[in-house]
């Protein structure tokens, strides 16, 4: 006993064009044959249906030579915007008034991270770790010891993108 039922079932299509003032009417008979669940399935019938239909796609694609189911890894880059030093200071002086810890008032680009607006060594590393996420390289340690001022980020991310206005 299959657990479907065939069904046919038929239409009259009928369409109308007019060009140029001429009507024209084509019809046709169209029979479409449609399949119904008369019950439930069980899993042992479902699993059987799928591998049946897997194993005739298999014998398909063999014949077409080879498995159309392969992925090709790609990646596709864009490239960066350009950069100027005018919006690399602005990138990175919206990056540090948006850090909860800096006075927007108290910052300029000469000021200084510890003396000047009261962060830590914690704070230091996160502003960098911003300022890594903003530009999409990494600032190596030895060189984040050194970057103590905005000015001093400004010229390195300038160095390290070939900015040079």
């Amino acid at each position: 006993m299959t657990p479907y039922t065939n069904s046919h079932i038929f239409f009259r299509e009928v369409s109308c064009r007019c060009c140029s003032g001429d009507k024209y009417l084509k019809s046709r008979n169209i029979n479409i044959s449609v399949r119904y669940y008369s019950g439930k399935l069980k899993m042992e019938e479902i699993r059987d249906r799928v591998l049946k239909v897997v194993a005739s796609y298999d014998k398909v694609t063999s014949d077409k030579g080879g498995n159309i189911w392969q992925w090709q890894m790609a990646r596709n880059y864009s490239a960066k915007p350009p950069l100027s030093l005018k919006l690399i200071n602005d990138r990175v002086l919206l990056v540090l008034k948006l850090y909860d810890k800096i006075d927007p008032s108290k910052l300029k680009a000469e000021s200084h991270f510890i003396n000047d607006l009261g962060l830590d060594s914690l704070d230091h590393v996160e502003v960098i770790m911003a300022m890594e996420d903003e530009f999409g390289f990494e600032i190596p340690d030895s060189d984040a010891e050194k970057l103590m001022r905005p000015a001093d980020i400004i010229k390195y991310v300038a160095d390290k993108e070939d900015v040079y206005d």
